[in-house]
């Protein structure tokens, strides 16, 4: 781990997606951030998704490995090359934590937008509130918008943020897309019709590499 500022310590990740998710946080785990790079391409499920609803000829044909995640939503498609992917996690008691966890991912969400916005990405807002649930938000996590996350005005998500929580410390995983590429969901999630459109029109990339984006957001965490 490398230190930053803030009094966050920073530890680059690469391996299987499932290894990566099944991480576990550590007890005493301090202010961390995980940069995460998955060794190939995955779908990753919600915690209640199964791996029935996935069209396994088209995983092999993608080259897609199916794996689950603890915490909720949606699936989440990882490319590699176009996906950064940010775990934060932050222990108990930090100045930064809030028991309630509709406002928990709040600062999280705003970091992201000041992020975005010094690489000229925007406007963007970030949701609070309810759940923002589209036709089919349960089933693709960037088809939803929940609090703390960071969408254009016209609500297509830039950047998903899930969360996992312990007694000891809160789990918050980000990503977000370089480009916004739905056709292997469709194909993973065998969608048609107005399925089909909404997962097309839920998103939008950021128009950064992976490690711009990284390195804007570890550029706008708090002390």
């Amino acid at each position: 781990m490398s230190p930053a500022a803030g009094g966050w310590h920073v530890r680059r990740w690469r391996g299987p997606a499932a290894a990566l998710h099944a991480e576990p946080v550590p007890v005493d785990a301090g202010r961390s951030i995980w940069l995460l790079e998955a060794e190939a391409r995955a779908l990753v499920l919600g915690s209640t998704q199964r791996p029935v609803m996935v069209d396994a000829s088209a995983a092999l044909d993608l080259g897609v490995d199916i794996v689950r995640r603890r915490s909720g939503g949606g699936v989440v498609l990882v490319e590699p090359a176009t996906t950064v992917w940010i775990d934060v996690i932050l222990p108990a008691g930090d100045p930064l934590w809030d028991d309630d966890v509709g406002r928990a991912a709040g600062w999280v969400g705003r970091c992201w937008q000041a992020a975005l916005a010094s690489l000229g990405v925007g406007p963007t807002e970030v949701h609070e509130g309810a759940l923002a649930c589209g036709p089919v938000g349960r089933l693709v996590c960037f088809a939803t918008v929940g609090a703390g996350e960071v969408t254009t005005p016209e609500r297509r998500k830039v950047v998903g943020i899930s969360q996992r929580r312990t007694r000891h410390a809160a789990r918050f995983q980000c990503a977000a897309y370089t480009r916004w590429e739905p056709e292997p969901l469709v194909r993973l999630l065998g969608l048609e019709g107005d399925d089909r459109r909404a997962v097309e029109e839920a998103a939008e990339g950021a128009g950064h590499a992976p490690e711009i984006l990284a390195a804007a957001f570890l550029a706008q965490l708090p002390a």
